[in-house]
């Protein structure tokens, strides 16, 4: 019975390696994805490893320093994917912000709270590197 009970750690261990493979990769592929192409404010956040909450409040702040300064986000049509994996029937308009863009806003940001400065430094090393 000794080797049931390793056999079934053996497979935990390696459930776990592979979940934590994954995480990884897909935060990898998430910044990579955000280098190369113009993305949303929160995305951007999120890919800078920043929570949701915050990624969101951060985003509407930095949203209002674009409007004060004047940067507009380019347009782009999305089409929505549904639940089997086809494409839904109506395109709705994104607006994306590039790399660029981002570090202007982020440099004209002043946030007040804490983790929002901490989300701005982190943004910060994202968008530098």
């Amino acid at each position: 019975m000794a080797h049931l009970a390793i056999h079934r750690e053996r497979r935990a261990k390696r459930r776990d390696l592979r979940s934590a493979l994954r995480r990884r990769a897909t935060a990898t592929r998430l910044v990579a994805s955000v280098k190369r192409r113009p993305r949303s404010l929160a995305t951007v956040a999120l890919a800078a490893g920043v929570d949701r909450d915050t990624a969101s409040g951060i985003a509407s702040g930095l949203r209002s320093v674009a409007k004060r300064i004047g940067i507009a986000p380019a347009k782009t049509a999305r089409t929505r994917r549904t639940v089997n994996g086809g494409r839904g029937r109506k395109s709705r308009t994104v607006y994306r912000f590039t790399l660029r863009q981002v570090a202007r806003l982020l440099a004209d940001y002043r946030p007040r709270k804490q983790e929002f400065k901490a989300a701005v430094l982190a943004m910060t090393v994202l968008v530098a590197a």
